[in-house]
């Protein structure tokens, strides 16, 4: 059969990597196109085509996207002819909300020519209507066929919205189980490696987007300056131009270390974390954490009229409550970061809560196999007459 699979971010690009592994094994003569990153392809290898890469579409906040609304109309133009010209058997849609539901929409709509079928559309990893823009949960039952969602909370939600959702599971289960694997377990290699002295490490995950490196880690090196016995590590991105990390940590002692986050996270005493999915994965690999986000002005004063969310780390949701400390805007600063950082560093007052509260998570989140039980369960229903 024919897939084409539309993720626009880093994370769409690791889950969308698993679930082209369980596709292949469920149907091993899978041709697919797709909208992704390096994972994705690497996973397809000779039966994937890569169109466009994440690093060209993603962009995130409200006035970044007003900014450049016409580069998204030209992207989701293209998009859509191409869809046309592909006629796939499936599209299949990995979060990424306000591109892919327009996508969704282009497939149930679009007339197709000739004897050609409409092609079934399928979305994995729901988009979070129940934090904003809940009107998003009619336009999923007009244009999908099959929700996959991946919180058991979602299940009810969505059920009381006339949607019968299929779950199985947490797909980061998954991804931290297999990426952990390759983590090298000796801590004297990795420093060695990565030219890192023998001082403890501080993982500073700031971001995978331009933005939110400008907004994040210059305060995630000001806090380093207060914590001289430790070393601090920003966990870079090919796809951002080194220019662009090295003006900040110009004249300080953090280190970079390109392409190697969940390597970074694991040989790591703590974490400075830029809210998304990297807060789940810090948690399941077991590194205690502090939560640090900071926006433009104007995307944070429309988000905190918009979300109606207690928290926005993936954590705190799951388990809602809080579980890792979130600071947001105007308190993520130096002092308090630090002050929050101490306590959950180990022999800090809040280090073994935290770890308890951790196993806690990683009870509530499942066995891995997640992206193999929805592979089979798209082949399954593909092949349904």
């Amino acid at each position: 059969m024919k897939y084409y699979i539309i993720a626009g971010e880093a994370s769409g690009d690791l889950h969308g990597s698993n679930l082209i592994k369980g596709l292949l094994k469920a149907d091993p003569q899978a041709e697919i196109r797709f909208w992704g990153g390096d994972k994705m392809a690497a996973a397809a290898g000779t039966h994937g085509t890569l169109v466009r890469h994440y690093k060209e579409a993603s962009i995130m906040g409200f006035w970044e996207v007003l900014k450049n609304l016409r580069r998204i109309g030209r992207q989701m133009r293209f998009c859509r002819e191409d869809i046309a010209a592909c006629r796939p058997d499936v599209l299949i849609l990995i979060d990424y909300p306000g591109f892919n539901l327009r996508m969704a929409k282009f497939a149930r709509t679009y007339r197709w020519s000739g004897t050609t079928a409409r092609p079934k559309v399928f979305y994995y990893i729901a988009p979070k209507v129940w934090a904003w823009k809940e009107k998003r949960v009619a336009k999923l039952r007009a244009y999908v066929d099959k929700l996959f969602i991946i919180f058991p909370f979602e299940i009810e939600y969505f059920r009381q919205h006339g949607i019968e959702a299929f779950y199985a599971g947490n797909p980061l289960m998954d991804s931290v189980a297999g990426r952990t694997a390759a983590v090298p377990e000796n801590a004297e290699a990795f420093r060695r490696e990565n030219g890192l002295d023998e001082r403890p490490v501080i993982a500073l995950v700031a971001g995978s987007r331009s933005s939110e490196i400008r907004y994040n880690l210059p305060n995630m090196v000001a806090v380093s300056r207060l914590f001289p016995e430790y070393q601090f590590v920003v966990t870079g991105v090919s796809w951002l131009d080194r220019s662009l990390y090295d003006k900040y940590l110009a004249g300080s002692d953090v280190r970079f270390v390109c392409d190697k986050t969940y390597e970074t996270i694991a040989q790591s005493s703590a974490a400075l974390v830029t809210s998304g999915t990297a807060t789940l994965e810090t948690a399941l690999l077991n590194i205690p954490e502090v939560v640090c986000f900071r926006s433009s002005g104007i995307s944070i004063r429309i988000a905190r009229k918009l979300v109606k969310l207690r928290f926005i780390s993936l954590v705190n949701l799951i388990m809602d409550r809080e579980v890792v400390r979130e600071l947001i805007q105007e308190d993520f600063n130096p002092a308090t970061a630090a002050e929050e950082l101490r306590a959950v560093l180990p022999g800090g007052a809040e280090h073994e809560r935290m770890m308890q509260d951790f196993r806690a998570l990683r009870e509530a989140m499942g066995e891995p196999g997640a992206s193999e039980r929805v592979a089979d369960e798209m082949v399954r229903l593909l092949n349904e007459k």
